[in-house]
């Protein structure tokens, strides 16, 4: 028989005898000690984000650091014909550009300009999104076809209206209107001047339709992720598709709309390529982004352009930051449908 005995501890327990090999102590792992557990959470966090530190350079360095010397130009009085008179003027150049008819003028030219492009791309994008969202024969071939015009260059787009669409001589619209004069018996040619007769009206047709399948694309997002289960049960209770559409899709499309405009209206605030192209800022076209270039370009006044873009910066971010608002709540509106 071994010799090793059981004695009865203090407590109670039994205990081995003095001849016993106590058992070893369970070994702590590694993961467990204190501080041996790997990078903690700030050097884990620091490890993700190095990879964007070179695109947050570059674009602090592209965007900022102009931006910034933009704003110290601004309130300086500045002629670059006359660099010599250059002083400190304060707040005087935002005086003098929230005071100008001319800004003024471009300011309303601008709002007319954003809100009629917006709204009609808005409501075409809406029509063409309800047509691809059906299925048909040939649907992407016609899906490309219709999102081709916002791939374009704005400047070619804008050249391709001007020349190719507007032009009273050879352009298309007027030949389409010679040949059905034709057919109804016209014997004298129309050729109406579309851009000085419709200054206005040229530059919206060209960004409509370069914009509107932007608003398709967004527009047919929404239509694709609708509650098809709520749609069904709709059907089951005798609803049209006017019904649906109005009680179910529109409402579902609410945010995909906030969202088409804003992004829309932040960039037609901003956009100087058809101005400049189809009608050069003339007949009461000139917008704000033209303005800006008149007034540092050709008129040479550093202080009151920049001034003036530090405005249409300061409107755009605001824009912006109404964007971004819609982009997160639809967000958190979709993961809470998922």
């Amino acid at each position: 028989m071994s010799d090793t005995s059981v004695t009865p501890s203090p407590a109670g327990g039994a205990s081995p005898s003095a001849g016993a090999r106590p058992a070893p102590a369970p070994r702590r792992s590694r993961s467990t000690r204190p501080g041996a557990g790997g990078p903690g959470p700030r050097a884990r966090a620091w490890a993700s984000r190095a990879p964007l530190l070179p695109a947050l350079v570059f674009m602090i360095v592209v965007t900022q650091l102009p931006f910034l010397g933009t704003l110290v130009i601004s309130f300086f009085s500045w002629n670059s014909l006359n660099p010599e008179a250059r002083a400190f003027n304060g707040f005087g150049n935002y005086g003098t550009v929230l005071s100008d008819s001319a800004l003024r003028s471009s300011v309303i030219t601008t709002v007319v300009l954003t809100t009629t492009v917006v709204l009609v791309s808005l409501v075409l994008g809406l029509l063409l999104a309800l047509l691809l969202d059906r299925r048909f024969p040939g649907r992407g071939a016609v899906r490309t076809m219709l999102i081709t015009p916002f791939l374009l260059v704005p400047v070619a787009a804008a050249l391709l209206w001007k020349h190719v669409l507007f032009n009273p001589e050879y352009g298309l619209f007027n030949g389409l209107l010679n040949t059905v004069g034709g057919f109804l018996g016209f014997e004298d040619p129309i050729q109406p001047d579309w851009i000085s007769d419709m200054p206005l009206f040229a530059i919206e047709a060209a960004l409509i339709w370069q914009w509107t399948p932007f608003m398709m694309l967004i527009l047919l997002a929404g239509l694709q992720s609708r509650p098809l289960d709520a749609i069904e049960a709709a059907r089951i209770d005798g609803a049209g598709d006017w019904q649906i559409f109005r009680y179910i899709t529109l409402p579902h499309l609410r945010r995909y709309l906030e969202l088409g405009a804003l992004l829309g209206s932040i960039y037609i605030v901003q956009h100087f390529d058809a101005v400049f192209t189809i009608t050069g800022g003339a007949l009461g076209t000139a917008n704000l982004p033209f303005t800006i270039y008149q007034t540092f370009y050709r008129a040479h006044e550093y202080g009151l352009a920049s001034a003036a873009g530090v405005l249409v910066v300061i409107g755009t971010i605001i824009l912006a930051t109404f964007a971004l608002r819609v982009v997160s709540s639809l967000f958190s509106e979709e993961g809470g449908h998922s």
